[in-house]
């Protein structure tokens, strides 16, 4: 099902900013049983990105009940877009706009339905640097879909990614985390990448763990001597990494102990 504004339809308007530039931002959230989870981090997430890009964000009531409406009965993906709506030609942005809201549901995918560990590659592409869009989910994907296009392997889940500088940044749909020594590390995304619900998740849940954490700039070789490696996003919760290309890591318990952590949080 879809909704676009408020009403059952599947079609915006050729003058839509989101889809001349990419103007807006979106969130992905799972839901089981018709119901949507984490809401009241996706709705915070939502909010705060809107404010980073100068755009009104939809009253929470209006838009959960839009969520419910669309919501698969049994285990879906319900994607929420928003863009800064129509406008005249030209990159300025109108002093008077009216946001398009899209809701849109779907299944959820057979990648997201178990807890298997996964294989990756490193991706070839290497992430820009803007620190005025980093963490936030907008919709200019472009990176995202030129690294996805490196392979086509159904062995390989994701590809891991680097900015241009050569520091680990996430994976194309995820975010990367990894232990070493009892510690969890992160990368910092203040420069670029997007800011996932379910890492905050992560970070919250090891806090009330009392795991240290690490947030900053790591190159790859880091990440290669992790005793365990993961990727997270909303619809995966937390997998391992089993294979990297060539380098291969034995299960070490982190993964199901903060998958476990990461369903226990309260919203």
């Amino acid at each position: 099902m879809i909704r676009v504004n408020g009403q059952a339809m599947d079609c915006v308007s050729a003058q839509d900013r989101g889809l001349a530039y990419g103007d807006g931002v979106f969130r992905t959230l799972r839901t089981e049983a018709g119901q949507p989870l984490w809401w009241t981090d996706h709705y915070a997430k939502l909010a705060a990105d809107c404010a980073a890009m100068m755009l009104a964000c939809p009253d929470e009531a209006a838009l959960l009940a839009e969520v419910l409406q669309v919501a698969e009965p049994g285990q879906g993906v319900v994607k929420i877009m928003l863009t800064r709506g129509l406008s005249a030609r030209g990159y300025a942005v109108p002093a008077e706009s009216t946001p398009t809201c899209i809701v849109i549901a779907s299944a959820l995918p057979q990648h997201a339905r178990n807890a298997e560990a996964i294989q990756a590659r490193w991706c070839q592409l290497r992430l820009a640097r803007q620190p005025r869009l980093a963490g936030i989910k907008h919709l200019n994907r472009l990176e995202n879909v030129l690294a996805r296009a490196e392979w086509n392997d159904p062995a390989i889940l994701e590809g891991l990614l680097c900015d241009d500088s050569g520091a680990v940044v996430s994976g194309v749909m995820s975010n990367v985390l990894w232990v070493k020594d009892d510690a969890l590390f992160t990368p910092d995304l203040d420069q670029c990448g997007v800011a996932g619900v379910a890492r905050k998740r992560v970070l919250r849940a090891a806090a009330r763990l009392g795991i240290r954490t690490h947030s900053g700039r790591f190159l790859p070789d880091e990440l290669l001597a992790a005793d365990e490696v993961m990727i997270c996003n909303s619809l995966l919760g937390v997998r391992r990494l089993a294979r990297l290309e060539m380098k291969i890591w034995s299960p070490a318990g982190w993964t199901s102990t903060l998958n476990a952590a990461l369903y226990e949080d309260v919203d």
